[in-house]
């Protein structure tokens, strides 16, 4: 198959606009191979120019690549192009942004290109003299009086991708209907090689700061703890290793073949530490070094993972809810309540409830918000903590407000070593939990499509044709329209959550079982684990 005079001419158009000689390059070879009829390539050639990428609340997200359909410095010289115009017609003009990066392909290049598109545009632009986890960029935007942040990064996409994520003057991620606006004014920008660019950035390096703060946190007095730890090729670990030792905390063991930043992800075939297999290397050091704690970051540090050993030696991860829900608790035993009456703790729709009946226990509100930190970090006043299932913390949104993997695993590493002073783990911790507030067992089903159409259709039929039990238990729909995709079903102790991924092509629906402990807790989560087989069996015949 042969490329058509439409495609020609568009990949013509962009190669002729784009002001980098090597994707200019990489287009016109790629042109090349489709017009001499190379099996594939007129496919490659209409998927790079299907874009633009859309740039959503999360920002931009896609493949490196040349044409417009993937990540490269057209792209992110038109995309900044279109925010510096936002912030200009939100009355910004010539204030402060600071822009970083992580160390996957493209980065710098990408972070440079931001930043000078912004230079020429008048702003006061700060820039990070390295990479860096995304939680100090995010840090930065409020430590500076920053009107806004970019942080190039695909946090835990494949290797191939990289991603364009910004954050606005409240230092939170942006939210609708900021993301239309910056969307309409990047289709309103020049050709990439007609956007203007100018040097001199100031370098700003913030990390000190933010270590001074992250060793602020209620981590108490004992420091007699040894953690493992991953940073999974990414970012994170020389972040990691200065925190806990401001922190006080001196026994840390890092996964060598995963520590030096590499954009190639080598030992990993997804950068993720929910993803089977991307801990494996991770929890045999924790065995080998007989470690009390292990940490997982992802490879922007935004996200952070725990691990314990089970009572009978082996060593697990936990899930997000069992993560979220121990240093929530624990985060609420700190709060100094005359400095702080009334606190907040937030999750996700889509998370375990259990959060809600420990902060009912604990006299605190909380608050469930759409998925997503940037929902979460505008939960209401008074927040001090907020999780989402997949893995996301803020302890410390007094400084951060977003997720932040550094600092949830400094305040693990705090809450371990109290734990381990009286002979308790956080299994302990986590088995009085489900005591006192009943077994909460979530799990998740995932549908990947290659047809973004098949999530639209699912989700109709669902709203269409509910299904009457769940579980073995009457259940009723909830729609969440217009306000989000999402359909909600719930019926005595079960809950299933259906919505589209925001961040890949995936149907994803959250399932919870919560069931009274009556006697021994191992019965009660024997009876909570059977339901959760039988419910997820229907949810996976419902979305068939």
């Amino acid at each position: 198959m042969t490329s058509d005079s439409t495609l020609r001419d568009a990949a013509s158009r962009w190669i002729a606009a784009d002001p980098d000689p090597a994707t200019r390059a990489e287009l016109e070879a790629v042109l090349a191979r489709a017009d001499g009829g190379e099996p594939g390539a007129a496919e490659d050639l209409a998927d790079r120019l299907a874009g633009p990428l859309e740039f959503g609340t999360a920002g931009l997200r896609g493949p490196v690549r040349a044409g417009p359909n993937g990540m490269n410095v057209a792209v992110v010289t038109r995309t900044t192009a279109g925010v510096a115009e936002w912030l200009k017609a939100h009355g910004h003009a010539g204030a402060l942004v600071v822009v970083g990066r992580d160390a996957r392909h493209g980065s710098e290049a990408f972070a440079t290109a931001a930043a000078d598109v912004l230079t020429a545009a008048g702003f006061d632009v700060k820039v990070f003299p390295r990479p860096l986890p995304t939680p100090v960029l995010a840090f930065a935007v409020g430590r500076l009086g920053a009107v806004a942040g970019i942080q190039i990064t695909a946090s835990h996409n494949p290797p191939a991708d990289n991603g364009y994520k910004l954050y606005d003057a409240t230092g939170g991620q942006i939210v609708p209907p900021s993301d239309g606006e910056i969307e309409r004014a990047i289709e309103a920008a020049p050709a990439a090689a007609d956007v203007p660019r100018a040097s001199g950035a100031e370098v700003a390096d913030l990390l000190d700061r933010y270590l001074d703060e992250v060793a602020t946190l209620p981590l108490g007095h004992e420091r007699a703890v040894r953690v493992a730890a991953t940073a999974l090729h990414g970012v994170g670990a020389d972040t990691l290793r200065a925190a806990f030792e401001r922190a006080g905390f001196t026994d840390l063991h890092l996964v060598g073949a995963q520590a030096a930043p590499d954009p190639d992800f080598p030992t990993v075939s997804f950068p993720n530490p929910e993803e089977p297999g991307a801990t494996d290397l991770l929890l045999a050091l924790a065995s080998d070094v007989d470690a009390d704690l292990a940490v997982a970051l992802d490879p922007d540090a935004d996200r952070c993972a725990l691990g314990v050993r089970e009572r009978d030696g082996r060593w697990r991860m936990l899930r997000g809810d069992e993560t979220g829900v121990l240093l929530g608790s624990y985060v609420l035993s700190t709060v100094d309540r005359t400095v702080l009456p009334d606190p907040l703790v937030a999750t996700t729709i889509v998370s375990s409830s259990m959060l809600g009946e420990i902060a009912k226990a604990e006299g605190a509100r909380y608050a469930e918000t759409l998925t997503g930190f940037k929902w979460l970090v505008r939960a209401g006043e008074g927040l001090v903590f907020a999780y989402e299932e997949a893995l996301g913390l803020c302890v410390n949104p007094g400084f951060v407000r977003d997720k932040d993997g550094i600092a949830a695993a400094t305040l693990a590493a705090g809450l371990a070593a109290r734990l381990k002073a009286q002979g308790r783990t956080p299994l302990d911790v986590l088995d009085e939990l489900a005591r006192r507030h009943g077994v909460h067992l979530t799990d998740q089903v995932s549908l990947r499509v290659t047809d973004l159409a098949v999530r639209g259709r699912l989700m109709a039929k669902v709203r269409e044709t509910p299904p009457s039990r769940l579980g073995g238990v009457e259940a009723g729909l909830e729609d969440l329209l217009p306000d989000a995709d999402v359909v909600r079903l719930t019926g005595d102790g079960v809950r299933v959550v259906v919505r589209p991924s925001g961040t890949e092509p995936k149907l994803k629906a959250y399932l919870q079982v919560v069931a009274p402990v009556t006697d021994e807790l191992a019965d009660a989560r024997d009876a909570a684990q059977e339901q959760l087989t039988a419910l997820r069996a229907d949810v996976e015949e419902l979305l068939a």
